[in-house]
């Protein structure tokens, strides 16, 4: 799916929620009483229970268990990543698809893994003990310390993934506990050019064609999973105007954000994103047309890389939208009157100017920060794999509280499986990567910049990546893994160039950071947890926090839109895919549909539009009826839906999900999966 979406978060917004479809809910405080009175939907706690343990959180994506066997069902973009993994130059399981007739022939997802939660523990209490009566930068010190210690405590005491989550920007604190499993398989994905059918150019509009869908297995101790109460699919869909709901892990939304931070989105964040972005796209597109094996190699990065654009071109757009900028600004003073009328919160000070100085700072250090502690200046997976390695054997030596929060004792074993896993490394798309990185950063902070000096005062930025690229061995797991395992003596030993790279500059980007926390995050996160409580004492929970990529449940309806003057259908129909088939990517009908579209019901519904609000995250979430069923597959939103990011527009913002009745035909018929029906339960 790959969009995001966010809130009005002032005065107003308790109304506005009250008139709309929209709101990502946590599921200790989804209003049942709300659907009930509106809708006459019973959800009660055995349903929410039923599918929060049904409900499956992936790397980035959402996805569901459908089969008692750890079948799991999520998008076909959210397995992309797999099935690059398990490509190749010469085979790209992308473009050909893939279906494993066996449980012997399932492939293993190095890098995937899939969460569900299983508690909430709300320790919002032990974090404001913790920071009590502290200034800014040592209580923002002592809420990670905190953090980690619950984490650990958790895991010791437990035995289960435990992440510490922030709601309400800082007005409440959650200790979240999954269950885990890291033996993910692949088991079917049809081929790119069905599953993304229209290609970047549909991408976020609509009517849509697309069978998005990817089915995966967990397995636990070399056994498929036991799923107790797995989701039952119900090939018929839902009818126009049904109550649907969506189960999922919304990424990230900006709702809640002051005026002040908007704004810096706005001005700098967004603005750059986009310029380094373009042009890298553009290199992208010119390395994939040298051959099918560059068009293989570049088509994973390339596909997300367009997507990126696009969600950050329209929440520009929507910022630049005066009249709902002006909204915002309206009901921030709003807000921030209220406060300074009540005799009990006007001791918070003004958290709004705070934050405006934070991101004054930000404005100066971002630029350098984002190339030498981000990923823009060095863009390589390579050089991911040095610093994580660098790192990791300096903080592993530390307390576990005293260390960078990716780096606790909680982190490390996904680090480590992410370090182990044998996924190609293509070193042509390493040097285009890392070259665009190293010209963007002598060209946006100067050839005079000590750290470009280091770096380029006898290289160029090509001939710089050529030797790194060539002569590093980080692309072997077993050297990652000796280098990891060898700790900080290996690193300090290592005469591999990016490791020397990532030791070199270790210290200024660490610098970086370190002023970026104390300058930037500290206030802002103290500001924000200010507002949050005032936001607690006016309007309390009745509104829901903005997504942070945890599980929420929403309600809406299947439903369409009038598009200038045009009433739409919620539903679209496979005839309609090969009426607009061209024969040429990314509008090409794969041979594997026209060999049998004599057999095919060109009337089978293919996607879905509902008013669910949802955002990046939510691809793969199931969209469910009443009775807690599956009747689609959620994977986009149309281009109303990314300005969801700072706001929800109820007349327009449309969420878009595969039809069950596709996957059934498809299975049937084009892919000859009995065995994979039989375990969906389709009749």
């Amino acid at each position: 799916m790959r969009r995001f979406a966010v809130l009005l978060a002032t005065a107003m917004f308790a109304n506005v929620a009250a008139q709309a479809d929209e709101g990502m809910w946590t599921y200790d405080n989804f209003p049942s009483a709300r659907v009930q009175a509106q809708y006459g939907v019973k959800i009660d706690q055995p349903w929410l229970d039923r599918v929060r343990t049904a409900t499956v959180r992936l790397a980035g994506c959402t996805a569901s268990f459908v089969s008692p066997e750890g079948l799991i069902l999520t998008n076909h973009h959210c397995v992309e990543g797999c099935l690059a993994e398990n490509s190749s130059k010469e085979k790209s399981l992308i473009e050909d698809g893939f279906i494993a007739q066996t449980r012997e022939q399932e492939l293993k997802c190095a890098t995937q893994l899939a969460d569900v939660l299983v508690e909430m523990e709300n320790v919002t209490a032990k974090i404001d003990a913790a920071t009590k009566g502290l200034d800014d930068r040592a209580a923002n010190d002592a809420r990670k310390r905190t953090l980690t210690e619950l984490e650990t405590a958790c895991e010791k005491t437990s035995g289960l993934k435990c992440q510490t989550v922030t709601l309400y920007n800082g007005g409440q604190q959650f200790l979240y506990k999954y269950r885990r499993y890291t033996d993910v398989r692949l088991v079917f994905a049809p081929e790119a050019a069905i599953a993304a059918f229209g290609g970047d150019p549909d991408n976020f509009q609509y009517p849509r064609w697309c069978l998005d869908m990817g089915l995966l297995r967990a397995y636990e101790n070399g056994k498929p999973v036991k799923v107790a109460q797995p989701l039952r699919i119900n090939f018929e869909g839902p009818k126009e105007n049904e109550f649907v709901l969506v189960s999922g892990h919304p990424g990230s939304t900006n709702r809640l954000l002051t005026v002040a931070q908007l704004q810096f989105l706005r001005d700098v964040d967004l603005p750059q994103a986009l310029l380094r972005g373009s042009e890298l796209r553009g290199r992208y597109i010119q390395f994939a047309k040298g051959g099918t094996a560059q068009r293989r190699i570049a088509q994973d990065p390339l596909n997300g890389l367009e997507n990126s654009l696009k969600v950050r071109r329209k929440q520009l757009d929507a910022l630049l939208e005066e009249n709902l900028m002006n909204q915002k600004r309206r009901d921030e003073s709003e807000l921030r009157a209220k406060v300074a009328a009540s005799p009990e919160l006007k001791s918070i000070g003004d958290p709004w100017s705070d934050i405006e100085r934070a991101t004054a700072v930000e404005r100066d250090l971002i630029t350098e920060a984002s190339f030498l502690e981000g990923s823009a200046g060095f863009n390589s997976r390579l050089f991911r794999y040095a610093r994580s390695l660098v790192r990791a054997a300096a903080e592993r030596e530390k307390p576990n509280t005293d260390r960078l929060r990716e780096y606790t004792d909680a982190a490390l074993p996904r680090l480590r499986q992410t370090l182990a896993a044998p996924a190609p490394v293509y070193p042509e798309l390493e040097r285009l990567t890392l070259s665009f990185g190293l010209e963007r950063m002598r060209e946006w902070l100067g050839p005079d910049h000590p750290q470009v000096r280091a770096l380029l005062a006898k290289d160029s930025p090509d001939t710089l990546a050529d030797a790194l690229v060539g002569a590093t061995k980080l692309g072997d797991p077993a050297v990652r893994l000796a280098l990891w395992d060898g700790g900080r003596a290996a690193i300090e030993a290592s005469t591999d160039p990016m490791i020397k790279l990532a030791r070199d500059t270790d210290a200024t980007a660490r610098a970086l950071r370190k002023r970026i926390e104390d300058e930037v995050e500290a206030p802002i996160s103290q500001a924000e947890e200010k507002i949050a409580r005032a936001r607690f004492k006016l309007y309390g929970t009745q509104v829901y926090p903005d997504a942070t990529f945890t599980l929420r449940l929403n309600y809406g309806t299947v439903q369409a839109w009038t598009e200038k003057g045009v009433k739409l259908s919620p539903y679209t129909r496979l005839g309609t895919a090969f009426a607009r088939s061209t024969g040429q990517a990314p509008f090409r009908i794969p041979d594997s549909f026209e060999r049998v579209k004599d057999k095919l019901d060109l009337n089978t519904p293919v996607n879905i539009a509902t008013n669910n609000d949802i955002v990046g995250g939510n691809s793969g979430s199931a969209l469910l009826n009443a009775r807690g069923e599956v009747v689609g597959l959620m994977f986009d939103g149309n281009i109303h839906s990314i300005s969801g990011a700072y706001w929800f527009d109820t007349a327009k913002n449309r969420s878009i999900a595969v039809h069950p009745a596709i996957m059934r035909e498809a299975l049937s018929k084009v892919y000859s999966a009995p065995a994979i029906l039989a375990e969906l339960g389709a009749r």
